[in-house]
């Protein structure tokens, strides 16, 4: 069970505060490091999926852990974001893309207590790129004043997929879900 790919996530996870405590300080270029400690733990996404699949040591803890692994990053890098710079990252929209993430965690949660294990979509998979590019870009956003603009599109679009992403698992897998079917249906991966 605790394999090399579900320590990365368990890694992760202990990323986590780290993070919040450089974004929330007032050191000098805390900015970089800020950015430096998220692109790591981001990393360690694409890592433990690659091995898990290569390594052929895909687990059930593994298909929990990875995605709960990753809402609490995202989570919580984004409450730190309205923290760091409100007037850019509205408190609103965080809270909408919060709310997607314990939506769909709630739906999983439901669907394994089933049986049922909900494999990621592909839309979750561009939503979990786009968090992280938004994310990285709005670390910055202050010391890097030509990337202002594409940091704030970025989290419009950020908001935008979470909320396509989040509808789709709720069309694709509510009614499976809810009907007590045991075999999901085909993924678009």
């Amino acid at each position: 069970m605790l394999n090399i790919p579900n320590l990365l996530s368990l890694f992760r996870i202990l990323l986590v505060p780290l993070l919040v405590a450089v974004l929330l300080t007032k050191t000098p270029g805390k900015e970089f490091l800020g950015l430096a400690v998220f692109l790591v733990a981001a990393l360690t996404d694409f890592l433990d999926g690659f091995l898990a699949r290569r390594r052929q040591e895909e687990t059930r803890l593994g298909k929990l852990l990875d995605p709960a692994a990753d809402k609490i990053l995202t989570s919580a890098a984004f409450i730190s974001l309205v923290e760091m710079i409100p007037d850019v990252v509205p408190a609103w929209i965080v809270a909408a893309i919060v709310a997607r993430e314990f939506a769909v965690t709630a739906l999983r949660s439901f669907a394994a207590a089933e049986g049922i294990v909900i494999p990621a979509a592909a839309s979750g998979k561009v939503k979990t790129v786009v968090q992280v590019v938004a994310i990285s870009l709005l670390i910055v956003y202050e010391k890097l004043d030509s990337f202002s603009e594409l940091a704030i599109a970025s989290l419009w679009l950020a908001l935008a997929v979470s909320l396509y992403s989040g509808a789709e698992y709720f069309v694709r897998f509510g009614r499976w879900v809810l009907y007590g079917n045991k075999e999901a249906p085909a993924s678009e991966e």
